[in-house]
């Protein structure tokens, strides 16, 4: 299978998908599907989780990435490749560039996160930092293409890369051959058209559903305008699935194959990854988590066996960090209030006394004497507690209120 790059806009058809599928053997990781007690009793059906997350680089990127670049003629591998990204493509590129003997350099945005940027060059590609955001990033990685003649490779936006990206769809049906539901997240758009392509051809009764961040939302607009439009300022922090317009070959297979597309919230977003951590004891980033985010948001409306594919696991440890503490937060186990004491020895000893009789882990606490609001004996405490659920937070509000607290927020 040897495509030159005229032909990004060739329709893509089961023949492509099960060729990169051979390309791919030994290559890429057949990843595990696992079951989850959990989601299966919110559903009401079983669940399983297709874990991207644990692929070669940490996600599906590998796969197009590899199909694309193995793909190139003599005389484009000659002239090596360029990629811009913020992240999972950056490795995926640099990976299969590697494997394959190409030259590769990837541009990524001067703010991404150190982890991504030094296992993109420990898998052997040039690292050029660019622009504050992708647009910048992308535009960089294009004009040093048109400069040097290397060849572009586009994220989700060529017939090769949904073709290898298919190759997930093959391997849930041989995995899970009873399924009837496929919820996978789409930014662009070409992990959900190549698993729409290989699925669809082999069972059409079976449904896929989309699912995008309500912030980044590009499909639901440009399905209904019959055409790729693009969202102004796309903010999520899903970066994974934070693209501001479909891309044209996947936006016409989304919209003849994929059944729905849906939206998810930040705070869905956050209780998914928490959900990934504790329950299947899995490490998922916000884009690979918007699956279960959907499954969460809208439990009883999945025909099951249901299949998730968790996208990708790359996560930065300080957005993890934020990410589960609003995660914890959105699902009532996390609480911050203000509050007044009188500003004398041991005052502040007595208030933590009255939140461990209630069982309250207090995270962190914030001490104001000087602010000009306050009179001359008071003092404002800001406290962080972790709770154990919403009707635990209410027994910590009424406790503080019961002790003579005014409980400002």
């Amino acid at each position: 299978m040897s495509y030159s790059t005229a032909d990004s806009l060739r329709p893509v058809t089961l023949d492509d998908v099960r060729g990169a599928q051979k390309m791919l053997s030994g290559v890429a990781r057949v990843t595990a599907m696992e079951g989850s007690r959990h989601l299966s009793q919110l559903v009401g059906a079983p669940v399983h989780l297709k874990c991207e997350n644990l692929q070669r680089t940490g996600s599906f990127k590998l796969r197009g990435a590899y199909v694309r670049i193995a793909g190139l003629l003599p005389e484009e591998r000659a002239a090596g490749v360029v990629a811009a990204s913020a992240g999972n493509h950056a490795q995926g590129v640099a990976l299969a560039s590697a494997l394959l003997g190409v030259r590769s350099t990837v541009f990524m945005p001067q703010g991404a996160p150190l982890p991504k940027v030094s296992a993109t060059r420990d898998y052997g590609a040039e690292v050029r930092l660019h622009g504050q955001v992708v647009d910048e990033t992308l535009a960089a990685a294009q004009e040093y293409a048109a400069e040097t003649g290397a060849v572009f490779i586009h994220p989700f936006d060529h017939s090769d890369i949904i073709a290898g990206q298919g190759t997930v769809g093959l391997e849930i049906l041989e995995q899970c051959p009873e399924a009837r539901t496929i919820v996978v997240g789409i930014g662009g758009g070409g992990l959900a058209a190549g698993i729409a392509v290989s699925v669809k051809a082999l069972r059409p009764d079976l449904k896929i559903i989309g699912v995008q961040a309500e912030g980044a939302a590009a499909y639901p607009p440009s399905l209904a305008a019959g055409r790729p439009v693009s969202v102004e300022n796309p903010a999520t922090m899903a970066d994974g699935i934070k693209v501001g317009r479909p891309g044209d070959v996947p936006f016409g297979i989304v919209g003849e194959l994929v059944d729905e597309v849906r939206t998810v919230s930040e705070d869905e977003l956050s209780a998914a990854l928490l959900l990934c951590l504790e329950r299947a004891k899995l490490v998922v980033e916000p884009a690979g988590a918007s699956p279960v985010a959907a499954l969460l948001s809208r439990p009883g409306s999945f025909e099951g066996p249901v299949v998730a594919v968790l996208s990708g696991g790359n996560v930065d440890p300080v957005l993890m960090q934020r990410v589960l503490r609003h995660g914890m937060a959105a699902q009532g186990r996390y609480l911050a209030v203000r509050l007044r004491l009188t500003d004398r020895p041991g005052a502040l000893a007595t208030l933590l006394g009255v939140l461990s009789v209630v069982d309250a882990n207090v995270l962190d606490v914030s001490h104001v004497r000087t602010d000009p609001r306050l009179g001359l004996t008071e003092a404002e405490v800001e406290l962080h507690l972790e709770t154990k659920g919403p009707a635990h937070c209410a027994e910590v509000g009424q406790a503080l209120r019961e002790a003579g607290y005014t409980v400002m927020g």
